[in-house]
């Protein structure tokens, strides 16, 4: 009876376990797959990336069970024919991460594959064997590598999009006579353009902004290969006697050039060391940058570049070299940790904004490249627009669009006397809800970077004054450089202030570094006072105040009359608080803190 009792029990047991088993591989009893290495492949597809979304769009939550049932989809992104995966379509998802090199190659019946859109990292994956494929998008990700062989060999290929990316290497010679579709540009390719029908019959904006590329249809013709030297008729080299006497007065050219060069290095280096270091020390990272008003002739101590600049913008009458900049007036305007930043008039009259960057010489030319092509690509109305770049061994030059108002430290922090007007309630909230829309929207294009902004602070707040006295429109510069500096030089730009928790500092580098230094700019915005300025640190004197019934001593006197405000007011310090934990994990996302402020005074907003 007992050995009876015990084989029930195993066998309950195993039954049990044995759901749990099924269970934990996301399929119901009920589910039938009728393809298991299909589903396989997707779900490897799966926990290869993260989204940022919730359900249904976060795979890991959705892609569950089976894929399809008969012509139905099951799972978000996906199309099925007959019980096959037959089209994927996770485009615009906020996913991350990268893909295996062997990626969905058991999913046989696949004919669309479409990733663009999202912050997918690492090499492209080779789509071997999937014959059916004809369309596929990996654009506006951050792909790198080169564009695999095994793509030749897709014979149904008739759309492929690959733009905005980070490829690198030359462009393989495509010859599907289905290829509608072709799209390489705004990459790091280089290399001749293939001779072939196929590639030849598509536009100059197919494989426009890549730098290095070349040949029809671009208008850029490739270098021709050195001519070998030649050969006497005689088949005998010429001798030595007659080669050295030909050379002699070269030699002599050579030698005077290379004198002139090294006495010129050297009083060049002189004037340098002695600039550098008879200068006043350095600001502390949070300090304003210095605001200076310099007149100079021009750029012209900029050493010369044969590089041109690339230009990014549309602004109206944009259309300039490296030479117009060097020769136009400037005027040096600021000096930060980035470098200096001069205000130029060019001859067409447009005012444009120059920094030249300094403490970033060990970094490679196409990782600059590669960097400043993604920063130029951002449009949005609360971040200040990159124009063009130049780069060459001396010198690392952005050109901005220019903001007229000054900044959001000055508009808080000049003129506090009889005579200053001051700044009200609203206009503050617009400007902070202007920075955080601006923040929100960098987030969102750069979330594979550590920290977006990473040099959040006031004084890289710069305004925009409208036709109201009061109406301040906030645009976030000087951000996105945190990849092209050094670990040493991180860590005095703004993201200095934020607390380190952890031994290793690169705790510290992430999205919550940016929501941190907004919190101290919402604290600055709020009390008038300058994070980092006085013995009292500032986030614990609002804490302090703020925890005392009441208390108004955390607003600046220039609001703090504006009673019927006061309730909004503590809404945005409860927010600023928030943001200024020293947990990161305690820290809200930036898309939470916009839905937040966005709600402050939105009442007050439509009574008006």
């Amino acid at each position: 009876m007992n050995r009876r009792s015990n084989s029930v029990s195993i066998l309950v047991t195993a039954a049990l376990m044995l759901k749990l088993i099924v269970s934990a591989s996301g399929l119901n009893s009920t589910d039938q797959v009728l393809y298991p290495d299909e589903r396989d492949d997707l779900l490897q597809l799966r926990d290869s990336l993260s989204s940022f979304f919730s359900y249904p769009a976060n795979l890991y939550l959705n892609w569950t069970g089976s894929p399809c049932s008969n012509n139905q989809s099951l799972w978000f992104g996906i199309t099925c024919s007959k019980s096959r995966v037959v089209a994927i379509d996770l485009s615009g998802t906020q996913l991350s991460g990268s893909l295996p090199s062997a990626a969905l190659q058991n999913v046989w019946h696949l004919t669309t594959l479409n990733l663009s859109g999202n912050a997918i990292q690492g090499p492209l994956p080779n789509l071997k064997d999937l014959i059916h494929l004809r369309a596929v998008s990996f654009a506006r990700n951050q792909f790198s590598g080169s564009i695999p062989l095994e793509f030749l060999a897709l014979p149904n290929l008739s759309n492929l999009e690959l733009q905005d990316n980070n490829l690198s290497g030359s462009i393989p010679p495509f010859e599907q006579q289905a290829l509608r579709v072709f799209n390489v540009s705004h990459n790091s390719l280089e290399g001749r353009i293939p001779n072939n029908s196929v590639l030849q019959g598509f536009p100059t904006t197919s494989f426009a902004h890549n730098l290095e590329l070349c040949g029809r249809p671009l208008a850029k013709p490739c270098s021709s290969a050195p001519p070998r030297s030649q050969v006497p008729p005689n088949g005998r080299p010429p001798s030595t006697s007659s080669s050295s006497k030909a050379l002699r007065p070269w030699i002599i050219v050579l030698v005077v050039i290379a004198v002139v060069a090294v006495v010129s290095i050297g009083i060049f280096g002189f004037l340098y060391y002695f600039k550098r270091y008879t200068k006043k020390p350095k600001q502390s990272a949070y300090d304003s940058e210095s605001v200076v008003t310099k007149k100079a002739k021009s750029l012209e101590s900029i050493p010369e570049a044969k590089e041109n600049l690339l230009m990014f913008s549309n602004i109206e009458k944009a259309t300039f070299d490296f030479d117009d900049l060097m020769r136009a007036p400037a005027e040096l305007i600021g000096k930060g940790e980035l470098g200096s930043t001069f205000r130029v008039t060019l001859q067409s009259g447009l005012v444009i904004v120059v920094k030249r960057l300094h403490n970033i010489q060990g970094m490679r030319k196409d990782e600059f490249f590669r960097q400043m092509e993604l920063l130029g690509k951002l449009r949005h109305e609360n971040l200040v627009e990159i124009i063009s770049f130049q780069y060459s061994k001396e010198e690392k030059l952005v050109v901005y669009e220019h903001v007229s108002g000054g900044s959001l430290f000055q508009l808080l922090h000049d003129n506090r006397g009889k005579a200053r007007i001051p700044l009200k309630w609203a206009a503050r909230l617009n400007i902070a809800k202007g920075i955080a829309r601006g923040l929100t929207h960098l987030h969102q294009c750069l979330p594979f970077h550590e920290v977006p902004h990473a040099n959040l602070k006031s004084s890289n707040v710069l305004i925009v004054h409208g036709n109201d006295n009061e109406d301040y429109h906030p645009k976030l510069g000087d951000l996105g450089f945190q990849p092209i500096l050094s670990s040493s030089e991180i860590y005095k730009l703004a993201i200095g202030m934020v607390p380190v928790v952890s031994q290793d500092k690169k705790y510290a580098l992430t999205h919550k570094a940016d929501v941190f230094c907004f919190g101290l700019v919402l604290l600055e915005v709020i009390s008038g006072r300058v994070p980092g300025e006085g013995e009292e640190d500032l986030v614990g004197w609002v804490r302090s105040n703020v925890s005392e019934d009441g208390s108004t001593e955390f607003l600046d006197l220039e609001i703090v009359a504006e009673k019927e405000s006061h309730a909004d007011m503590m809404q945005l310090i409860e927010l600023a608080l928030d943001c200024v934990e020293v947990d990161p994990q305690r820290r809200p996302m930036m898309n939470d803190v916009l839905k937040r402020i966005e709600e402050i005074g939105a009442l007050n907003d439509g009574k008006r």
